[in-house]
């Protein structure tokens, strides 16, 4: 696969992961490796109480979740060598993870910019994460910096 380097990103580009089953396993695992023991995540008795009628998976755990369906993208394979730093996140929790669920991930460029150093630049990518219904369960952008093409 090619190499990508700052300038091979323009805004609207898109690209969509494979997909992933959430489990009772990883809802476990993930609650041993926090420390979040949460009964709406963990207890199936105490979670038909809450709103949602059923266990769902920590919202951090769909985060961890996308972050790892990014790296099975296209451009975030190409650009292993380019990439600077990851440089915050914004993240918002827009529906319920269910066990069984199976999501995938888009990412889109939604900004391209320069920075002060003429060798590197910042692309803002949004990524969704979607269930199997189509529904968006979790949304964020993400500011990256990105080497540019060498002279």
């Amino acid at each position: 696969m090619e190499v990508r380097y700052w300038e091979d990103f323009s805004v609207g580009d898109s690209w969509v992961s494979p997909g992933r089953t959430v489990s009772v396993t990883d809802v476990t695992m993930f609650a041993m490796l926090s420390g979040d023991w949460m009964p709406l995540h963990t207890d199936r008795v105490a979670a038909r109480e809450s709103v949602y009628g059923e266990r769902v998976a920590h919202g951090l755990l769909g985060l961890a979740i996308a972050s790892g369906l990014f790296v099975r993208t296209e451009p975030a394979i190409a650009m292993q060598t380019t990439v600077v730093a990851l440089l915050g996140l914004e993240w918002k929790f827009t529906g319920p993870i269910r066990l069984d669920d199976t999501v995938h991930l888009k990412v889109t460029v939604s900004s391209v910019r320069e920075t002060s150093k003429p060798e590197q630049g910042i692309i803002v990518l949004t990524r969704e994460l979607i269930n199997q219904d189509g529904k968006v369960v979790q949304v964020g952008t993400t500011p990256i910096m990105v080497r540019r093409r060498p002279a």
